[in-house]
C-alpha cells in the first residue's frame, strides 16, 4: 500500500493535461508558427554553431517581421519612446526638441505623468485623438471620432476582442464567421479557440488573388444549413497574398454586407505596402461612407491598423487600433 493511501489520501491524476484540456485550445493552429518555423529555427541554430549545410543562411517569410528582416527602426519613433520610458532623458540636450515635445504631451496625459500608469480602457486620450486625425487625412476629411477607437496591443488583439463580442449560440445557432483562403492563421486560430463556426470562402489565384462576390454568396449558402453567419472577414490588401481590392470591389462587398446583414471586419493593417503599378488602397470606411447614408448607416463595422507593418514595422512593441 502506498504512503498516500495510508495516509488516507487517493492517487489523483495531474488537473491539466492533453486529454483534460479544453478541447476549443487543442483545435487551434498557428502554422505561421508552426512545425516549419521551429525547424528554421533549429537550421538557424545549427548553422551558428557551424553545421555544415548546402547554404549559408535561412530566411523566414512565414510572418511580416520588419525588423527582423533588416529594416531599420524611425528614430523619431525611438526617441520619443525612450523619452517616455525615462522622462530624466528630457533635459538631455542630444533629443531633439520635436521629440521632446511629443514625449511631454504624452506622458501629461498619463496618470503620474508616467506610461507606467494605467491608462483608460480605451487608451490614452491624446493618442487616440491623432489616430482619428490620421484616419480624417487618410479619408480625404471624412470624419472620425475618438471616442469610437480602442487603442489595443496590435491588431491581432484587437481583431479577437471584437470576434469574442461577436461569436454566440449553439448548434445551428453558433455564429459563422466568414474567412478568406488563404488567410492569415490568426483568424482560423481564433474561431477555433471560440468555438465559431469557419465559413471559408476563396480568392481566385488567375486573376491575381482577387475577391468575387458571387464566391462570398456560394459560401454563406452552403454554411446556412449548420450555422448563423454573422460576420465577414476581409483582409484588405491581402495578407499572404498582397492583393489589393479596388474600389469597385470593395462597393460590392459593403452592398453584400447590407443585403445578408452581416458584421463587417477590415483588416487593414498592410494599407501602406501597396507596390504594384495601378494599385490603389481604398479604406472601407472612406468607400462605405461615400456610398451615403443608406450604408453608412446601417451597415456594422470595425477596421484594423497596426504599428507592426508599413513603414513603422515595430512588432514588437505591440500597437494597434480598432
Amino acid at each position: 500500500m502506498s504512503q498516500d493511501a495510508v495516509n488516507g489520501l487517493q492517487c489523483r491524476g495531474r488537473v491539466l493535461t492533453v486529454d483534460t484540456m479544453n478541447p476549443n485550445v487543442k483545435r487551434v493552429e498557428y502554422a505561421v508558427r508552426g512545425p516549419i518555423v521551429q525547424r528554421a529555427t533549429q537550421l538557424e541554430k545549427e548553422l551558428r554553431e557551424g553545421v555544415k549545410k548546402p547554404f549559408t543562411e535561412v530566411i523566414k517569410a512565414n510572418i511580416g517581421d520588419a525588423h527582423a528582416m533588416g529594416q531599420k527602426p524611425i528614430t523619431f519613433f525611438r526617441q520619443v519612446l525612450a523619452l517616455c520610458s525615462y522622462p530624466d532623458l528630457l533635459e538631455d540636450n542630444k533629443f531633439p526638441e520635436d521629440a521632446k515635445k511629443r514625449a511631454r504631451r504624452i506622458l501629461e496625459a498619463c496618470g503620474g505623468h508616467s506610461i507606467g500608469a494605467y491608462s483608460a480602457s480605451q487608451g490614452i486620450e491624446c493618442i487616440r485623438k491623432d489616430v482619428a486625425l490620421y484616419i480624417e487625412r487618410r479619408d480625404g476629411g471624412i470624419p472620425s471620432n475618438p471616442d469610437n477607437i480602442y487603442l489595443s496591443t496590435g491588431a491581432s488583439d484587437a481583431i479577437v476582442t471584437v470576434l469574442k463580442l461577436l461569436v454566440c449560440g449553439e448548434g445551428c445557432d453558433r455564429t459563422g464567421v466568414m474567412i478568406s483562403i488563404p488567410q492569415y492563421p490568426l483568424y482560423s486560430a481564433a474561431l477555433a479557440d471560440l468555438g465559431a463556426v469557419q465559413i471559408s470562402y476563396y480568392l481566385n489565384e488567375d486573376k491575381c488573388w482577387s475577391l468575387d462576390v458571387k464566391e462570398l454568396r456560394r459560401a454563406l449558402d452552403a454554411a446556412r444549413p449548420h450555422c448563423n453567419p454573422r460576420v465577414l472577414c476581409i483582409i484588405n490588401p491581402g495578407n499572404p497574398t498582397g492583393q489589393v481590392q479596388s474600389r469597385q470591389c470593395i462597393e460590392d462587398v459593403i452592398r453584400f454586407a447590407k443585403e445578408e446583414h452581416l458584421f463587417l471586419m477590415a483588416d487593414e493593417v498592410y494599407q501602406d505596402n501597396v507596390y504594384a503599378e495601378g494599385c490603389k488602397f481604398h479604406s472601407f470606411k472612406k468607400v462605405l461612407f461615400e456610398m451615403g447614408p443608406e450604408y453608412s448607416s446601417t451597415v456594422e463595422m470595425a477596421s484594423f491598423h497596426s504599428t507592426s507593418k508599413c513603414y513603422i514595422g515595430e512588432c514588437g512593441f505591440r500597437g494597434g487600433y480598432v
